[in-house]
């Protein structure tokens, strides 16, 4: 039996329990038809910058306006496809790391069920300039980002090696004929979807960090990868800027 004091601590326990497990997180936008249920998270961390949150949530609002159009025409074309119910697509947005209060990282990563045999993610990046208040590339940490230039093929070959080490903890050997790492190619566009890396080094990066979806580097059952190059390695490419935001070591925890 339990005691009348025992029963009002597990009351009180359950009480505080109660909002963390009924609390839904609500879309910063959503559609809903017969045909699809289309929503966009945006980080709430982000929101700390109006002109980012700006930015993502016009793109994900596009994005998911589009998967509408999409499951509207296939529903009219196919029906049979919809007995068991409408598409479900999910884009979320999350942030990676502020460095220097200047350079954002975030990482978009979409979720979408159009009645295949499983569903499908995806994954992309956005490097946001807060001063400029617009997305940039990695170029200006690097003095020369040229395709198959020095700096490409140093990156690409410290990336597929970390890859080569993600693979073995998950106890995936390399096999004879495996070419998985040729989609990896030493260009800006072909590399990967890349973030500044956080670090234990306040305001700093650690490195970069190469972000790979299902399918894109592995059969899907491995699931997504992500590469880390330390910024030790980075340093005879770097610029000025680019010296100025790398530094300390990458945190255990980004590790798991």
């Amino acid at each position: 039996m339990i005691s009348l004091r025992g029963s009002l601590l597990l009351v009180a326990a359950l009480a505080l329990l109660t909002p963390a497990l009924s609390e839904e997180v609500k879309p910063d936008f959503a559609v809903a038809t017969k045909s699809v249920d289309a929503s966009v998270l945006l980080d709430p961390q982000l929101k700390a910058d109006p002109a980012l949150a700006a930015d993502c949530l016009a793109e994900g609002k596009t994005w998911a306006e589009k998967y509408r159009a999409d499951a509207d025409r296939e529903r009219k074309q196919s029906p049979d496809m919809f007995r068991d119910g409408a598409w479900t697509v999910e884009r979320k947005y999350d942030l990676r790391s502020v460095v220097k209060e200047h350079y954002v990282s975030v990482v978009r990563t979409d979720y979408t069920n159009t009645g295949g045999v499983h569903p499908n993610s995806d994954v992309d990046t956005i490097l946001w300039d807060k001063t400029a208040a617009k997305r940039i590339s990695i170029r200006p940490f690097f003095t020369e980002t040229a395709d198959d230039g020095p700096t490409m093929k140093a990156l690409r070959q410290a990336v597929v090696a970390a890859l080569k080490t993600e693979k073995l903890k998950r106890d995936i050997p390399e096999a004879p004929g495996d070419d998985w790492f040729k989609v990896i190619e030493p260009k800006l566009t072909k590399i990967g979807a890349v973030t500044l890396a956080p670090s234990t080094e306040p305001g700093k990066s650690s490195g970069l960090t190469f972000h790979y979806p299902p399918d894109a580097i592995g059969p899907h059952a491995e699931g997504d990868y992500v590469g880390f190059v330390p910024w030790e390695k980075l340093k005879p490419y770097l610029t000025p800027e680019g010296a100025a935001i790398f530094g300390g070591a990458r945190p255990r925890n980004d590790e798991d």
